[in-house]
């Protein structure tokens, strides 16, 4: 349901919470024992709370929905709403009450990104085309957290068609649709005063097309996000939250919206490392899906239980990275005119103080450990110089230094999801997309509008195949091969460190795996700078482990023994 209809579902909920609670007792220890809360509460405590009957999933849900209702209006962090959610939590307690445990999420609210399938709630993408559209089938990945029992409470806001839509000259900012507008980040609540962007985005960004601002406010235990460059660490890195960006193959596609299936990946964000690791269990298949080939990459653990790996002793011993170039220190590639990169002093201090953590916790740090492509003289093998087509100034003609990966991975796969949904299909091509978007730009379709799709659609699948695959080649050499692999495998190397997630980018070419965990804070002080008296509230600022193909286990583990070493998460003190 949309939000307007939020309020009754959680006057309803509220009243059956208050006649179906348990009558109170007079026992002391009873008495004396604290409500159950969801604020902050990680998964294993609420599932502990329900086994030993202190709160329901019923009242866990009731909450949930309550602080949607409180601060939605100030977040816009919702995209639909389950109507089914409550009736859903009331069927989790009755199958624990008889003693059936689907599993480790069961009775756990999460939350979905708009892109990912379910057949009982519109799955839109944040486009206007695809409003109300509900899909034939299920995600695998949807049927695999139902199937453990976790209630699918609501659709999340997302950057439209996960940000492939407006590239330059006018680019559309990160956590905006057109179906519901901005996302706004819980850490600074407001909107951005600067006249050049005085058009309603946050004044604190709040990352990339994945929106974590749902899970920093507790409006649910955790949520799934989708990312092709970025869109799962970026979110997690704006909102203080621990994530997983898998191995590419790691958790099934099937049934998701994409960009390209060389890099698309979905992935867990939550508020703790062990929270994160247990839903990438849950999303995970035990077996590989005959709708997803790239699903026999990785091999899951036994069970498919990530939390064997959490070790606060993991770092002592391990080898961790620094990767100096570019990612810490600014550079500047043979023949470019400006360095690239680097971190602000306040950054820098932020990262010292992480590796000075890594060391205390008897990490070996090989400083520096910098990717052999960032630093390369060729102009033709440096990856600082190999960008993705992105935008108008990229299209046909324009694209020789950049790689067509996604706008031609964009229209291939984007036309093959269509197809998918059959006669549920509003549209059945990009084209007729592009289309539609231009027919309804007064009804607020492409504010910002669609190049992105644009030179999607302008490429070849037949003729431009070839520069497809060499550009896909470059990407695999310059990132993995060259780049990472060279690195890790010189150095012998458990992880790389990266600053926030600036390693996504590289690190997502060839599909490898990063953790983020929520670690400091920075002030935000954009350029232009915010007009005076605005009083601008510091951005969150995490640390990033990246790894070579299906090494989740071990970056899970070192991830892990940081947070623990270090505890630095806050919640925003905005929604209390």
């Amino acid at each position: 349901m949309r939000k307007p209809a939020l309020l009754a579902l959680v006057g309803v909920a509220a009243l059956a919470l208050t006649i179906g609670a348990p009558a109170p007792s007079s026992a002391p220890a009873r008495s004396a024992r604290r409500p159950f809360t969801v604020v902050e509460a990680t998964i294993s405590e609420m599932r502990v709370a329900m086994e030993q009957g202190r709160v329901t999933s019923r009242q866990i849900v009731t909450q949930y929905l309550t602080r949607i209702a409180t601060y939605e209006d100030k977040l816009n962090a919702v995209i639909t709403v389950n109507p089914r959610a409550l009736a859903e939590a009331d069927a989790r307690d009755r199958e624990l009450r008889q003693g059936t445990v689907r599993g480790p999420l069961h009775g756990i609210p999460v939350a979905l990104k708009d892109n990912i399938h379910t057949t009982d709630i519109p799955t839109t993408g944040g486009a206007l085309a695809f409003d109300g559209l509900v899909p034939p089938y299920e995600a695998t990945l949807t049927k695999n957290l139902r199937n453990t029992g976790a209630i699918i409470i609501a659709k999340t806001g997302m950057t439209e068609l996960a940000n492939w839509v407006a590239g330059g000259p006018t680019p559309m900012p990160g956590n905006y649709n057109a179906l519901t507008g901005y996302g706004i980040n819980p850490y600074d609540p407001r909107r951005d005063p600067r006249e050049a962007t005085f058009d309603g985005r946050p004044a604190l960004a709040t990352g990339g097309s994945s929106s974590g601002i749902g899970t920093a406010a507790s409006f649910w235990a955790a949520n799934v996000g989708t990312e092709t460059s970025g869109s799962i660490l970026s979110p997690a890195n704006a909102n203080m939250l621990a994530a997983v960006k898998p191995t590419v193959g790691r958790i099934s596609r099937y049934g998701i919206i994409p960009i390209t299936g060389d890099q698309d990946t979905a992935g867990p964000m939550a508020r703790t490392v062990g929270d994160a690791a247990i839903m990438l269990g849950v999303l995970e298949s035990a077996s590989s899906d005959p709708n997803d080939p790239a699903t026999s990459t990785c091999q899951p653990p036994p069970g498919r239980d990530y939390t064997r790996f959490l070790d606060r002793r993991a770092l002592k011993g391990a080898r961790i990275g620094i990767p100096r170039a570019f990612y810490y220190e600014k550079t500047t590639p043979l023949g470019a005119k400006e360095p690239r990169g680097g971190l602000n002093a306040e950054q820098t201090k932020v990262m010292a103080d992480a590796i000075t953590i890594l060391r205390q916790q008897g990490a070996t740090i090989i400083d520096p450990a910098d990717i052999p492509t960032v630093l390369d003289n060729n102009p033709k093998h440096n990856v600082l110089l190999w960008s993705t087509c992105s935008g108008a100034a990229d299209a046909k003609g324009k694209d020789e230094d950049c790689s067509v990966v996604f706008k031609y991975g964009m229209k291939r796969d984007f036309n093959r999801w269509l197809a998918s949904l059959g006669d549920a299909a509003p549209l059945k091509t990009l084209a007729e997309l592009r289309r539609w978007n231009a027919a309804h730009q007064k009804a607020g379709a492409i504010k910002y509008g669609q190049s992105k799709l644009d030179i999607s659609d302008e490429m070849d699948l037949e003729a431009d195949r070839l520069r497809y695959e060499g550009d896909r080649a470059k990407d695999l050499a310059l990132a993995g091969t060259d780049g990472i692999d060279a690195v890790m495998k010189a150095e012998r190397l458990d992880a790389l460190l990266f600053p926030g997630g600036s390693g996504a980018a590289i690190a997502a070419k060839p599909g490898y795996p990063t953790v983020m965990v929520p670690f400091g804070m920075v002030p935000n002080a954009p350029t232009p700078p915010f007009p005076e008296g605005f009083n601008a509230k510091p951005a969150p600022f995490g640390v990033s482990f990246t790894g070579l193909a299906c090494s989740e286990p071990r970056l899970l583990a070192l991830a892990y023994a940081f947070e623990q070493a270090t505890k630095r998460r806050v919640p925003p003190a905005a929604v209390p």
